[in-house]
């Protein structure tokens, strides 16, 4: 039993021996194999950071790179955009100069003309001193007209390149901040934290952008809408101003005229007073004189000879000359009046004789000049020559005026 025992246990070991033997060698393979996998493994978790760095790095500077590309872009576009904005602003403030040099000029050969007409029908009516007077002043208000336009031109003109340096200088500035900054930011900024800050930074930037577009075009509204709205305030202050001129003018030269012709009316009446007077001494006639020519013995006014005389020739004349025929509507004395034919012969009332209704320049109607006491008169579009002593009418002309 012992023996059994014996041989099975060294049996059982020489089959343990031989398969120690057999199974050492690919031990030994698997656990070289082993090791090789784990040190690759190792080599490998040890690389995959710096790859991962390595990428990291080249993707923040191919962002970096194409962010500044963007940017020279956009510098470049917005750059361009401000010259053309310059350029038509520029363009928009040399056609507003022309038009109001234009302008400027319209109007003056429009009081040149006017002036020429008016002085033109005052040479007509012989007043040639008048004439010269508004020839002259109408002359002085164009040239003050165009002077004033060619002013307002060259400072539209000079305002207009004082904007444009304006926004030439504070394009350059802005420019090369931009420039400045982003090499800044460029250089200081990390790859994490812009990865990090990447969508807020797309958001702020499309939200600065959208409102800085609105910013923009509230901005270039509102400086056209005060342009415009100057330029019509201007306008409109400039024409107030000419008619306020303008009716100044027409005043005082009416309160200058009327003035004037009052007292050149009472200057003929004196002389022909004194005049008369002086003749009515010589012939001895201070009695007569006294009682109004009642006794005098002044020459009877001959009421053919005057209508014989070629110098005379009313009737032609006015058919040359119809507008100075037309001296207005006849304000009668006192209300209630009517037109009532006149004979030769009537003695008229001396509210009817007054010096308003003396025609003072017979010449210029083509009437003979009178003397004595005659006086050629008015009567509605009649003509009548009057005694201004007595009130006798002497001589009749129907539908003289028109």
């Amino acid at each position: 039993m012992d023996l059994t025992l014996l041989l099975r246990g060294s049996a059982l070991s020489a089959i343990a021996t031989a398969l120690a033997l057999a199974i050492s060698p690919t031990s030994a393979k698997a656990a070289s194999a082993l090791g090789a996998a784990s040190e690759a493994r190792a080599g490998s978790a040890e690389a995959q950071p710096r790859e991962r760095a390595n990428r990291q790095r080249n993707r923040a500077n191919n962002r970096g790179n194409r962010q500044r590309a963007r940017s020279d872009n956009r510098g470049n576009r917005r750059e361009a955009r401000r010259g053309n904005r310059g350029a038509r602003s520029g363009e928009r403030a040399s056609n507003r100069a022309d038009r109001a040099q234009r302008r400027s000029g319209n109007r003056a050969n429009r009081v040149e003309r006017r002036g020429d007409n008016r002085a033109g029908r005052l040479e007509r009516r012989g007043n040639n001193r008048a004439a010269n007077r508004v020839d002259r002043r109408s002359s002085n208000r164009a040239n003050r007209i165009e002077r004033r336009g060619e002013n307002r031109a060259g400072r539209l003109d000079r305002r207009a390149n004082n904007r444009a340096n304006r926004a030439r200088r504070g394009g350059d500035f802005r420019e090369n901040r931009r420039v400045f900054g982003s090499e800044v930011r460029g250089n200081r900024a990390r790859a994490e934290r812009r990865d990090n800050r990447r969508f807020d930074r797309r958001a702020d930037r499309r939200f600065d952008r959208r409102e800085g577009r609105r910013a923009d075009r509230r901005a270039d509204r509102r400086v056209d809408r005060a342009g415009r709205r100057g330029f019509r305030d201007g306008v409109r202050a400039e024409r107030r101003g000419n008619r306020a001129e303008n009716r100044r003018i027409r005043r005082n030269a009416e309160r200058r005229g009327f003035r004037a012709g009052v007292r050149n009316e009472r200057r003929r009446d004196r002389f022909d007073d004194r005049r008369i007077r002086r003749n009515a001494f010589r012939a001895g006639q201070r009695r007569g004189f006294a009682r109004g020519f009642a006794n005098g013995n002044f020459r009877r006014w001959d009421r053919r000879a005057w209508r014989a005389d070629r110098r005379f020739g009313w009737r032609n004349f006015r058919r040359a000359n119809r507008g100075l025929f037309r001296l207005g509507r006849y304000h009668a004395p006192f209300r209630g009046h009517f037109y009532r034919p006149i004979g030769i012969g009537f003695f008229l009332d001396s509210v009817f004789f007054q010096p308003r209704f003396f025609i003072n320049d017979p010449w210029a109607f083509r009437l003979p000049p009178v003397y004595g006491p005659y006086r050629w008169v008015r009567y509605y579009d009649d003509v009548l020559l009057v005694d201004v002593y007595t009130g006798e009418v002497v001589d009749v002309i129907e539908n003289f005026f028109w």
